[in-house]
């Protein structure tokens, strides 16, 4: 969690936090119903949370399953919507039925986002919905390359949280407490946001970044991210887990588990983790929107002396 404020500084802090959340509030309760498009990440979960309090059952959290939704992320977002006690809808679409997302150009998030959302609408329209939120705060607009967030405006999504000016450690904050076991769950993006700009986004990539990462959540990491740079596996894993990716064991049932999946070459990459690694023109995104092609990482000349 981030690091509080000191004495007054806290309570001020802490009156403000609360100011916000009221507003959350406030601007939920003059909805006659809402469906939140639900991760099950931190954001919409404080909004389901919050949406649930006012409205009741007239607030559902709707999760949309696709080929870039891992396995595990859906079962968390069933998890959290059944701790939240808020009705839960599951809609599926596939985002690699378009050529424009498929093709991986630095739009490829506002491609998948209006898709998502549209089925959203959808789902809303046959609940007798007319409004759909999301959980965009007000530090997501500063970071970086956000492509996403266009498809948010264009649709007319409301962000209760960005309406307010909640921040993203302000949300974790009132995550907590809310008593949502989420409070701490790490940024995750979705499986395309580890092919890098330029190459196809495929389902032989995503199942294969999928279950590589399913071997080291398996293994005990939780901050991670498993690259696919046609055939090379990047694995990116957070500096304070890194001495568990330091040693022989590691490096040997990784290079085997990772080859058995198709991944050509298994690589450690000595940064850690980074969100948006290799995003373009971003620095640190946490949507990891995009990244940028390696055409041979092998075709680089270094200092041998």
């Amino acid at each position: 969690m981030p690091t509080r404020p000191d004495t007054g500084d806290e309570t001020a802090h802490d009156a403000g936090v609360a100011t916000k959340t009221a507003a959350v509030r406030d601007s939920l309760a003059d909805c006659d119903g809402v469906l939140i498009a639900f991760s099950g990440g931190v954001d919409s979960s404080v909004v389901a949370a919050l949406a649930h309090d006012v409205l009741g059952d007239d607030a559902v959290a709707c999760t949309a399953k696709s080929e870039t939704l891992p396995d595990a992320e859906l079962d968390d977002a069933r998890r959290v919507a059944r701790e939240i006690g808020i009705p839960h809808e599951i809609v599926e679409f596939s985002e690699l039925d378009d050529p424009n997302f498929v093709q991986n150009d630095g739009d490829r998030c506002y491609h998948c986002r209006t898709m998502r959302l549209g089925r959203m609408y959808d789902a809303a329209a046959e609940l007798g919905i007319e409004t759909v939120c999301d959980g965009t705060n007000a530090s997501d607009p500063g970071e970086g390359h956000r492509p996403g967030l266009r498809a948010v405006e264009e649709l007319d999504v409301r962000s209760p949280l960005l309406e307010a000016g909640v921040e993203k450690d302000e949300v974790r904050e009132i995550a907590e407490s809310h008593g949502l076991s989420v409070a701490d769950k790490p940024a995750m993006a979705c499986l395309s946001s580890r092919i890098p700009t330029g190459l196809e986004v495929t389902d032989e990539r995503l199942t294969r970044i999928e279950k590589a990462e399913r071997v080291l959540r398996e293994w005990g990491f939780s901050q991670f991210r498993v690259r696919d740079h046609d055939g090379l596996a990047r694995i990116e894993i957070a500096p304070d887990e890194f001495a568990g990716a330091l040693n022989h064991d590691f490096v040997v049932a990784a290079r085997e588990h990772l080859s058995d999946l198709g991944f050509e070459h298994v690589t450690l990459d000595l940064h850690g983790y980074r969100t948006g690694s290799v995003s373009p023109d971003s620095e640190g995104d946490a949507s990891e929107d995009s990244e940028t092609v390696v055409d041979d990482v092998f075709d680089a000349e270094y200092p041998t002396q």
